[in-house]
């Protein structure tokens, strides 16, 4: 844990950040979406049963874990990061607690980040959009090559309740170091991890899914106001 700390405490700020903002409109532009700045999302990672609070872990698929929120940029690289709510709690709620917003100067189109249907339609957040939004899978992108390398996100973090926060988000941290120097991301990581997925499903709170698919607590957080 002292590396964890290490790595955290040093390289975390300097390596989640905001990169060009017009590189990043225009990439998710040519995906399909204008004026978008990011795309935010969570996913559950699998813990053991905490001490006498097991209860308040226990998420939709009945199966013990923390949420990691991420907003992630047009590569698939982490912007900001919130890991640690326990996963009974819901997406809009993490969300509101995040201290996560978006101010811009004045123009004509604000720019606006993309959610699913459980985050809040706000003038800069866009949600419940039903087409195949290419822009949307960014975020699947990325928490593919997050889990796929860092396998033990999958297995059950045996460790301290305030530790775990600690390791997800040195693991995002790497993520975006290896994606940063296109590090290479080997197909049979991705197999490993669909398959322990398989055992931990996600909990189905994404209304979104079923559109792209065919049919039409304390945290951890980096971030805040930005595009200032």
């Amino acid at each position: 844990m002292e590396v964890c700390r290490a790595v955290k405490r040093i390289l975390l700020r300097r390596t989640l950040t905001l990169g060009k903002v017009c590189d990043i409109v225009a990439d998710f532009a040519q995906m399909g979406f204008p004026n978008c700045g990011g795309v935010i999302d969570g996913t559950h990672i699998p813990i053991l049963a905490p001490d006498h609070l097991a209860s308040k872990y226990i998420n939709q698929k009945g199966y013990f874990s923390m949420v990691l929120q991420v907003l992630v940029d047009h590569c698939g690289r982490f912007m900001d990061i919130n890991a640690g709510w326990s996963g009974k709690v819901h997406d809009a709620r993490i969300f509101w607690n995040t201290g996560l917003k978006i101010t811009v100067r004045e123009v004509e189109m604000p720019i606006v980040i993309l959610g699913d249907p459980t985050y809040p339609l706000m003038p800069w957040l866009m949600k419940s959009y039903t087409g195949a939004l290419t822009a949307a899978r960014s975020v699947d992108c990325a928490f593919g090559h997050l889990k796929g390398r860092w396998c033990c996100l999958y297995g059950k973090l045996d460790l301290a309740n305030d530790s775990i926060p600690t390791v997800i988000s040195v693991c995002c941290t790497l993520h975006n170091i290896c994606e940063g120097k296109d590090e290479s991301f080997i197909q049979a990581w991705t197999l490993e991890f669909q398959h322990l997925e398989t055992e931990f499903e996600q909990p189905e709170t994404r209304a979104i899914r079923g559109a792209q698919r065919g049919l039409g607590g304390e945290a951890t957080s980096v971030g805040g106001s930005w595009w200032q």
